[in-house]
């Protein structure tokens, strides 16, 4: 039986370890999704800060196996090895510290005295007036003594409460070590033979002049005797020991005995699924003959009872699909929603409406710090030069000269005499093009500027606060109904360049989406294009440059623009940020070390 289960036990263990390098990919981190709780609209409204509490997490249940060494510390000197023990336990977590086991074992142990014990005529052990009565030890009573030798089996069912706190982190969002302590009470029964004979039916004989050639009280001395005696022994425990009476039994012969258990352990985690642990158990019942005997002599009547110990592996398998149920609470960080909190709170820019050049346009959005005060700007905060012809309007004296004439120093049209009525079309064809003129090229229309609209971090839905801008391209394109449109995407620089690239696609999809279902535009007329953080407006890591940097721009498709297709491993988005998978990706969840 112990070969069967330790080549199971090595099956398992070999399987864990593969699981591991896999498993290890799914950590998540800032909390758990709502799906995955026992409340999900409580969790839900404690995301969104409507709820002081997250719901708690719907976890797997544990079952084991368990095998080591079992051996009993009794009045009779224990062999080492001195037995051992399987068995299997089921646990559930209750909260995040505390959770319930039920256990069974079953173990075996031997023990082989090192010196003469002599019978109870002749002041011996077994003194006691019921023991007297046993007649197993009877052929020794005209021995010098015998050496005690027995082969205890026990067996229980019990259920433990386990007290952890290893997965109280403060400084990671998950452990791979716990350590627990337990404390529980149970059933159990035991069946307790001696060997008292020989292969001849006998007592066995010239066992003194073992002990008096051998000094019991060294360590190779013991050896010695224990040696010589299983070399004189035929290893049959064929006499079923004592039992003591009046205690209840199953049947008259199974006896059953109420067990107090304590232990404590470590575990390794090696994946979501698989955990190995190792642990020492005592356990203790009102019982003094576990090993045969209760006192061994008249004066050294032993007042403590008889003990066990257990030192075992636990392997512990996971059960259950970890997309409707998180690992066992034991092996979640509480802190950890709160800790990634934390952390992107830390994270989102202050507002600042600081204006330093005073053009209207807050730093945190201006493109050009030092507009000469009083110009007029786009905004972008940038100066505006209306006719386009190199010289910004609060320099030029003719802000709106009539296209298709040289100016001078001061953006005065070098215009000869009055304005015929071919210098008007001119000037109408340079400013609006064909939309205002149905006999007129459309090269030129549409081409002024169009806005830039930003986006929060790790995030890909449009902002309220852009409508305005997306309104100013919806107008332009119905002005101007042959022009086509790009719309490029951008992130910061945080986070993986696959991850960026999904991000960007996707904000550029989304406003694209928005022009599309709001205002009836055709969507062949766009193209998608996205960048990721190859293109950045802002250097630096402040939270202004990240801003700045999280945008897409639009502009009148050029020759070389081509529709980008959605990078692989990326889905349609909706704004809320779990689209992005694949390798390099991270879960939109509030990760802190997501970026965007």
């Amino acid at each position: 039986m112990t070969n069967r289960f330790t080549k199971l036990f090595i099956f398992f263990f070999l399987s864990s370890t593969i699981a591991l390098a896999q498993d290890d990919k799914m950590k998540t981190s800032g909390g758990t999704s709502d799906e995955l709780t026992v409340d999900s609209d409580q969790n839900k409204s404690w995301r969104m800060g409507q709820s002081s509490y997250s719901a708690k997490p719907k976890n797997a249940w544990e079952v084991g196996l368990h095998t080591g060494h079992f051996f009993i510390d009794g009045d009779v000197d224990r062999t080492l090895p001195g037995g051992f023990g399987v068995g299997l336990h089921l646990r559930k977590a209750i909260h995040y510290v505390f959770s319930v086991r039920g256990d069974l074992f079953y173990g075996r142990a031997t023990g082989l005295e090192t010196q003469m014990w002599t019978h109870s005529s002749k002041g011996g052990g077994l003194v006691e007036r019921e023991v007297t009565q046993f007649t197993g030890f009877d052929a020794y009573a005209n021995e010098d003594g015998w050496i005690p030798s027995h082969r205890t089996q026990v067996g229980y069912v019990a259920l433990q409460g386990v007290v952890n706190v290893g997965n109280l982190l403060f400084h990671k969002d998950r452990n791979k070590w716990n350590w627990y302590t337990t404390v529980g009470t149970g059933l159990s029964s035991h069946q307790i033979d001696l060997d008292l004979q020989g292969a001849d039916g006998k007592a066995y004989s010239g066992l003194s002049s073992i002990v008096t050639t051998n000094n019991f009280n060294t360590k190779q001395g013991r050896r010695d005797i224990w040696d010589a005696v299983n070399a004189k022994y035929d290893g049959v425990y064929e006499t079923e020991a004592f039992k003591k009476k009046g205690i209840f039994r199953v049947g008259d012969e199974t006896n059953i005995h109420v067990v107090f258990t304590a232990s404590m352990g470590v575990s390794r985690k090696l994946s979501k699924r698989f955990n190995l642990g190792i642990e020492h158990q005592i356990m203790a019942t009102d019982n003094d003959y576990l090993d045969g005997i209760q006192f061994r002599t008249a004066s050294d009547q032993t007042n403590d009872v008889d003990m066990m110990h257990y030192t075992n592996l636990r392997l512990g398998v996971n059960l259950g699909n970890f997309n409707k149920v998180s690992e066992p609470l034991y092996w979640l960080n509480p802190l950890d929603a709160q800790m990634s909190d934390i952390a992107a709170l830390k994270q989102r820019p202050v507002f600042d409406l600081t204006d330093t050049d005073g053009d209207g346009v807050i730093d945190m959005l201006d493109q050009e710090m030092d507009t000469q005060t009083g110009a007029p700007v786009d905004t972008r905060g940038i100066a505006l030069d209306s006719d386009n012809d190199g010289i910004k309007d609060h320099s030029d004296k003719e802000p709106f000269s009539p296209g298709g004439y040289n100016v001078d120093k001061n953006g005065v049209a070098d215009v000869k005499c009055c304005l015929s009525m071919d210098d008007v079309n001119k000037a109408i064809d340079a400013k609006v093009g064909k939309a205002m003129s149905a006999n007129k090229s459309s090269s030129e229309c549409g081409k002024w500027f169009l806005p830039m609209i930003h986006y929060d971090l790790d995030k890909s839905n449009v902002k309220p606060e852009f409508y305005g801008h997306l309104h100013h391209v919806a107008s332009v394109m119905k002005m101007c109904p042959d022009v086509c449109v790009t719309a490029h995407g951008h992130t910061d620089v945080r986070s993986s360049n696959n991850y960026n690239n999904g991000l960007s696609y996707n904000r550029a999809e989304n406003a694209i989406n928005y022009l599309v279902t709001k205002y009836g535009i055709d969507r062949s007329r766009f193209k998608i294009m996205y960048g990721g953080e190859d293109a950045n407006l802002a250097t630096g890591g402040g939270s202004k440059e990240h801003l700045m940097n999280r945008r897409v721009e639009f502009r009148v498709c050029a020759p070389d623009d081509k529709e980008m297709g959605r990078p692989e491993g990326t889905s349609a988005n909706t704004g809320k940020g779990k689209s992005v998978k694949g390798a390099g990706a991270s879960k939109f969840t509030g990760n802190k070390n997501a970026g965007y």
